[in-house]
């Protein structure tokens, strides 16, 4: 009986490490494939190629002001989603999480066609010379409509998570509302914060359909790394898998910091 028990247990655990030895093959060797397919010295010297630099510098900076936009205007209303009762709230969490599951190329023609010239919003704009499409905004504008759900949705969990008693101590003491918010609870929860930060972060730095449709790929003004990988493609592949590699180090690096501010924020 008992060695029928520790057969079958030898069985259960062999099948677990094939079905896992099968994914993690499944997506780690299409991108040891990038890496073995260039050159440290070819990669080097792809670095030096306009296309990619413009491309590199033009991703992290629209993607960081993104992500401070997005930290400014998530914050409160996850903090308001998550302590407070108000009517249509389930309908306002699912518009906010609607996003995540809109093709990227749908949100950037929804995008296209509110922003535009011809746009319900972008046509009245456009009488006043503002014009936002195929600009470095719209970039910004496109990351933003696909990246806010990573964050308030990181935000409000962290929220819901932590203990009313020490906003009823703070306000016991005497605090406000404002600095109770700002000295007690964010500091609290900023792991949390950090985290959906930086999804947030690595979600607009990967955009490519909502900014191909709504901002375009110009070169130095709207080609982020992901559009710069698809051009470069059709001529220049090493200029292609370098930009492929720099994003896979970055995501690597989003990762583990997601990881390690998550479990600071349990260990709290």
């Amino acid at each position: 009986m008992l060695v029928n028990y520790k057969g079958k247990r030898m069985v259960r655990r062999l099948g677990g490490g094939l079905v896992i030895s099968l994914l993690l093959a499944f997506i780690v060797i299409p991108i040891l494939a990038l890496f073995f397919r260039i050159s440290p010295a070819q990669f080097i010297a792809s670095l030096s190629d306009p296309m990619v630099w413009d491309a590199l510098v033009l991703s992290l900076v629209t993607a960081s002001i993104s992500t401070v936009i997005i930290i400014l205007i998530g914050t409160p209303v996850a903090w308001i989603n998550a302590r407070y009762q108000y009517p249509g709230r389930e309908i306002v969490d699912t518009l906010i999480d609607l996003p995540l599951v809109i093709p990227p190329a749908v949100a950037g023609l929804a995008l296209l066609m509110t922003f535009g010239r011809t746009g319900l919003i972008g046509g009245f704009l456009y009488g006043f010379g503002i014009s936002i499409a195929f600009t470095t905004l719209a970039v910004i504008m496109a990351q933003i409509f696909v990246s806010v759900p990573f964050y308030v949705r990181q935000a409000r969990a962290s929220f819901e998570q932590l203990d009313q008693v020490y906003e009823q101590a703070a306000r016991s003491l005497g605090s406000t509302a404002a600095p109770t918010f700002f000295t007690v609870i964010l500091p609290l929860v900023k792991s949390g914060l950090i985290a959906g930060a930086i999804m947030s972060f690595a979600r607009a730095l990967g955009e490519f359909g909502a900014t191909i449709m709504f901002a375009g790929n110009f070169q130095g003004r709207t080609q982020t790394m992901p559009l710069a990988i698809y051009t470069a493609m059709q001529g220049d592949i090493d200029a292609s898998i370098t930009l492929s590699i720099i994003l896979i180090l970055i995501s690597f690096i989003v990762i583990a910091l997601v990881k390690f501010q998550l479990r600071r924020d349990v260990r709290c």
